[in-house]
């Protein structure tokens, strides 16, 4: 590390520290966001299915500071956690309403009442032809959980920072916000009443709300009039299946100006921070530093231990270039267990 990021770094994590004491965060949440803050993605959703109640209790209980709700919504509006807008892939519908498909082969999660997705059970991952996305981790057998609904895993979050004394904050993306308009459902301010309802709406420390799409982010900000901090997801165009979002020109200098004035950070996938390796020498972008230096924090994805990228030869080393030498402010990781112990090993 240079001299000039080294005293970057810690000037950086002085000023934050202070700003979270200004703010009386330190007695309130207990989270030492000094270092880069472990998110736990899905879950700890490396060891049980993801968006399970279990995956959750269990990321809570393996020290994530915080843990990641996506949220669509049901037929009748209600916030559930599920990170597709389609039950295909995780849970049972195709067993239990075999009927229920669109004419484009998906099981929509709009479609169905909370009563019905009550009746489906979550199970591991699994691509197009039934196989388990990741083999080595929890058997993708019949599914063991319910979905729940973005209150009740709340409910299990407040449970658990109660009896434990250790507080996990909410990390919520609002998914496919465009398509629940188009569907005539409001999924931004739905998931902000929960939030009221629940008290979490003013703990400004403890809840991000993210969502690839800027005009979700600017609704929020500028509409709903959220305190709620903002993070600006970034994928590549490629993915987009409607072109609606151009990440390339979010990436550039003008487009993070413009993220910085209705976001808080930018949430990169960790490709568009790491571009691989040459002659032995690992290879970077520039874009978190330029995030940075506008105000924005920078939480990469996802990190994962049975995944990595290519040029990395461990899991401890993929840490070890986005801690020290890439200075992200926080990481999405299936195994929150692993990151929050590389944390304390390369940053005591």
């Amino acid at each position: 590390m240079s001299l000039w990021n080294s005293c970057r770094l810690r000037g950086r994590n002085l000023l934050w520290a202070l700003t979270l004491l200004a703010c009386g965060a330190g007695s309130e949440t207990g989270m030492a966001r000094e270092h880069p803050i472990i998110i736990a993605h899905r879950g700890a959703s490396a060891y049980l299915p993801e968006h399970t109640l279990p995956a959750k209790a269990l990321a809570h209980a393996q020290g994530a500071d915080f843990i990641e709700q996506d949220v669509v919504l049901s037929r009748d509006g209600v916030p559930v956690v599920l990170h597709d807008i389609h039950l295909d892939s995780t849970t049972d519908v195709t067993e239990r309403f075999p009927k229920r498909r669109r004419q484009d082969g998906h099981y929509y999660a709009i479609d169905f009442s909370l009563a019905e997705l009550k009746q489906l059970r979550a199970h591991e991952r699994r691509n197009k032809n039934g196989q388990a996305v990741f083999p080595e981790r929890f058997p993708a057998g019949p599914g063991l959980s319910q979905i729940p609904s973005l209150a009740e895993e709340i409910a299990l979050i407040d449970g658990l920072n109660t009896s434990t004394g250790r507080k996990a904050g909410l990390y919520i993306e609002m998914k496919a916000s465009a398509f629940h308009r188009a569907e005539g459902q409001d999924l931004p301010r739905a998931v902000l009443e929960v939030l009221e309802k629940t008290g979490w709406d003013q703990r400004t420390q403890e809840v991000f709300l993210q969502s690839f799409e800027p005009e979700a982010l600017r609704y929020l900000k500028y509409e709903l009039k959220t305190a709620l901090p903002l993070i600006q997801l970034l994928g590549e165009n490629a993915w987009a299946e409607d072109g609606a979002v151009d990440f390339d020109q979010l990436k550039t200098d003008e487009g993070l100006d413009e993220i910085a004035t209705y976001a808080d950070g930018i949430g990169p996938w960790l490709m568009q921070l790491y571009l691989g390796v040459d002659d032995g020498n690992y290879l970077s972008s520039d874009l978190a530093q330029r995030a940075q230096a506008r105000g924005l924090e920078v939480h990469p994805y996802t990190f994962r231990r049975d995944q990595l990228p290519p040029g990395i030869d461990s899991f401890e080393a993929l840490h070890r270039l986005f801690f020290l030498e890439l200075h992200v402010d926080g990481i999405f990781t299936d195994f929150p267990d692993l990151s929050r112990q590389f944390r304390e090993q390369l940053l005591p």
